[in-house]
């Protein structure tokens, strides 16, 4: 095999895997997850791209400490963001699926 077939056949499959993962992108901006905190007393709708669509807290837990709601609103958010996290790995690792990279390239995009 030549080095020219060769880098040729290299610029093929970049093209790929960026076609790939701009499908992907777009995927995780149309899928959502959804979190909870307080027993669902605040609740938040994140996409996969780690917008916030949704944020909704209870009228009850209004009357409480304000230093309790943050902390809810903390904790909704950031297992909105685990979940969002754990999207985007999956979305990504189907776009390169079967592109033969190299172990650990996979995590690059």
């Amino acid at each position: 095999m030549n080095l020219q077939a060769l880098m040729q056949q290299a610029q093929m499959m970049q093209k790929q895997v960026e076609k790939n993962v701009e499908n992907a992108k777009k995927k995780l901006a149309e899928k959502e997850v959804h979190a909870e905190a307080g027993s669902g007393l605040v609740k938040v709708t994140m996409n996969g791209r780690h917008v916030v669509k949704r944020l909704s807290i209870d009228p009850s837990l209004l009357q409480d400490d304000p230093d309790m709601i943050e902390d809810l609103i903390a904790a909704a958010i950031n297992d909105a963001v685990r979940q969002a996290d754990e999207l985007h790995e999956t979305e990504m690792a189907s776009a390169t699926n079967g592109m033969g990279l190299p172990p650990g390239m996979n995590g690059l995009f």
